[in-house]
Order: structure tokens, then C-alpha cells, then sequence
């Protein structure tokens, strides 16, 4: 025990790669899922039943598969019909499906707690449909679930744990090549898990403040 401090300190350089490979993914997911999560939340109560039936097989599978099956399906399961990706772009597009899923349902619960009063307001100045949605409703939707919407970002950056599953260089990969590479694995396993502290705890008191400002707001 008296060596394992050192030999954390040592090894916290060594994986700061696969800290930066995770960060990428995360970032990568939320840019490209939460727009298609916008879209899905309007996708899931559209009159048109074509699209709400797409939409909702998309929210619904995205958040009834674990992610890990949403991985190994991106990377094993479409070779099957002759597509053939990176592990980093089957691991994003995996991820970008939680996301969108995921967020599509805290994007509608924020906009279906706008006021109704901001609406009607927005009816009586004479705002189209679209204008109404991009300018009032989109918008403080979109404030409300901030929270919610940074609350998940935090998760999603350890989701990108399972990436190690289909061979994509991040943190927890780095973890077990460190492992057994030095044969070190606890000093490697705790050195990620300060590297993922590091960056979820910050990013949780962010959202637990947002929470509390928004709420003092309404």
C-alpha cells in the first residue's frame, strides 16, 4: 500500500489520452444527438402517424437497449449487412442514439412545461406556428430542461466506459492496457477513476447550480 500512491501519480499522465478520446466521444454524441433529440420530441407527437411511429421505435429502443447492446450492434451487427465502421464511429453512433433518445423525452417535458400563458401571448401578437416555436417555445423549453439535458451529459461521459468493449482507445481501454502492460491494475483502475471524478463531479455541481437557478427563476 505504501507504493500504491506513487504509482497512481505515475500512471495519471500515461492515460490522459484516453481522458481526451472519452471527452471527443462525449462531445461528438451530444453535437450529433441533440439535435436528432429535438427533433424526435416533436417526432413522438406529430399527428402524422408515420412519423410518430419512426420516432417513437427510436426513443423506444434507444432507451430500452442498454448502450452496450447499442454498441456491439453498431460494431459487430452491421458488418452482417456489409457496412463496416471504425470503433470510434460505431461507439459515436451508438452513443448518439442514447443521447437523442434519451434527451428527446427531457426536451418535450421542457417544452410542454412553457407556460401556456407564454403561448397564447405569442398567438395574440399574431406569431405563425413556426415562429411561435422557434422564438418562444423552443427556446424556454429548451432553458427548462438545461438541467436535466447537463445531468445526462455527465452520464453519457461515463457511458463512454463501455467503448472499451469494441476497442476504442478511451479511459477505462487505457485502464486495462496500463493493467497489463505494468500488471498494475489497481493503481490503473483508481488513477481512472480520479480522471473521471475529475471531470463528473465539476460537471454535476454545474448542473445541481443550474437546477437551483432555473428553479429560483420559475
Amino acid at each position: 500500500m505504501n507504493g500504491l500512491l506513487p504509482d497512481v501519480t505515475a500512471l495519471l499522465p500515461t492515460m490522459l489520452g484516453g481522458l481526451q478520446t472519452s471527452l471527443v466521444l462525449t462531445v461528438s454524441s451530444l453535437l450529433l444527438g441533440l439535435p436528432l433529440g429535438l427533433l424526435l420530441s416533436f417526432g413522438v407527437v406529430t399527428p402524422n402517424r408515420v412519423l410518430r411511429w419512426i420516432s417513437v421505435f427510436f426513443v423506444e429502443v434507444g432507451r430500452g437497449a442498454p448502450a452496450l447492446v447499442l454498441l456491439q450492434l453498431m460494431y459487430y451487427g452491421l458488418p452482417n449487412v456489409q457496412i463496416t465502421l471504425s470503433s470510434l464511429v460505431s461507439a459515436c453512433l451508438a452513443l448518439t442514439w442514447t443521447t437523442a433518445a434519451y434527451t428527446a423525452e427531457l426536451i418535450r417535458g421542457g417544452i410542454q412545461a412553457v407556460p401556456s400563458g407564454e403561448v397564447e401571448g405569442a398567438d395574440a401578437l399574431g406569431l405563425s406556428a413556426g415562429d411561435r416555436l422557434r422564438f418562444i417555445v423552443i427556446p424556454q423549453g429548451l432553458r427548462i430542461a438545461l438541467p436535466s439535458l447537463m445531468g445526462f451529459a455527465v452520464l453519457l461521459f461515463q457511458a463512454t466506459s463501455l467503448a472499451y468493449t469494441v476497442a476504442v482507445p478511451e479511459l477505462m481501454s487505457q485502464a486495462y492496457s496500463t493493467g497489463s502492460s505494468t500488471f498494475k491494475y489497481l493503481p490503473a483502475f483508481i488513477a481512472a477513476g480520479i480522471l473521471y471524478a475529475a471531470i463528473s463531479i465539476p460537471a454535476t455541481w454545474l448542473s445541481v447550480l443550474a437546477e437551483k437557478r432555473m428553479s429560483r427563476h420559475l
